[in-house]
């Protein structure tokens, strides 16, 4: 373990960078008891006549298929920010500094050292529905902030060597598609914590950079394949390590459920990435 974080594990394997996670444990049994709950719908009826039988097939049909469509369009499940989140919460206020509404997220922006995060290009698309239509209508106007550890597995603004950087930060607002599209590096995987990108979800550009009315908050996750290609390349030595002990399936945050946050990525190591995720609010 590296000397930025081995004072951040606690016992279990959970990383410091994601604490919080009793805070998600109410969310997790909302999720168990909605899984619950749309199971008990579905029980068949006895005792029917042939007519009723057909129609309480009919009725078991059109529930389960209205739960298949709800499941399919649950909200993003909610995530811990962690420590690092540089919205005001924790310290440092990004949100507020002139430039942090950009595309390219992979340099320092404002009074800042103007370093450049190093690693393999990723571009990530976050597309944000209203769950309540059906995922069907765009979130025109909202605002996306995402953030992430560098290759190294350091956040800035925070991590020891690059307090003084604000890279791999930034808001932009969403296109007529819900759409928003940032270019970034592929994060590192650090001790006790599944590759990820942080991301909050704002009603509006102004609450971004106001740091206000957060509606979501949540996390996105990489395919192990694409990890272990991205790793075997230069500047990700520690990432290799701490994924050969990890899973999405014991990942503190992830192990609960992710299928909705697992991206699809595309790509390679030589040419870059694109990482898309739809986000359900």
């Amino acid at each position: 373990m590296d000397r930025h974080h081995a004072d951040e594990v606690h016992d279990g394997g959970v990383h410091e960078h994601d604490r919080g996670l009793s805070y998600d444990l109410p969310v997790l049994a909302r999720r168990r008891m909605i899984r619950l709950m749309a199971g008990a719908s579905l029980v068949p009826l006895v005792g029917c006549t042939s007519q009723d039988e057909t129609s309480a097939s009919s009725s078991a049909s059109s529930a389960k298929g209205s739960a298949s469509s709800a499941a399919e369009c649950a909200t993003i499940p909610d995530e811990t920010a962690g420590p690092f989140p540089g919205d005001g919460s924790n310290g440092v206020n990004v949100l507020k500094e002139s430039g942090v509404v950009r595309s390219d997220i992979t340099k320092s922006f404002g009074d800042f050292a103007g370093g450049t995060a190093e690693g393999v290009p990723l571009t990530v698309t976050l597309t944000v529905v209203d769950a309540a239509s059906g995922c069907g209508t765009p979130k025109k106007g909202a605002a996306v902030y995402i953030w992430h550890c560098d290759r190294a597995g350091d956040y800035s603004l925070y991590s020891e060597g690059v307090t003084d950087e604000n890279y791999l930060r930034g808001v932009q607002e969403t296109d007529d598609k819900g759409q928003v599209t940032f270019r970034s590096i592929f994060p590192g995987c650090y001790a006790g914590r599944w590759p990820h990108i942080h991301f909050e979800v704002y009603g509006s550009l102004a609450d971004a950079t106001a740091a206000t009315s957060i509606t979501n908050t949540s996390q996105l996750a990489f395919p192990k394949d694409v990890c272990e290609t991205v790793y075997a390349t230069d500047g990700y030595d520690e990432s290799v390590r701490n994924l050969s002990s990890l899973s999405l399936e014991t990942d503190g945050i992830f192990s609960d459920g992710y299928e909705q946050q697992l991206a699809a990525t595309k790509g390679s190591a030589a040419e870059g990435y694109t990482a898309t995720l739809t986000v359900p609010v």
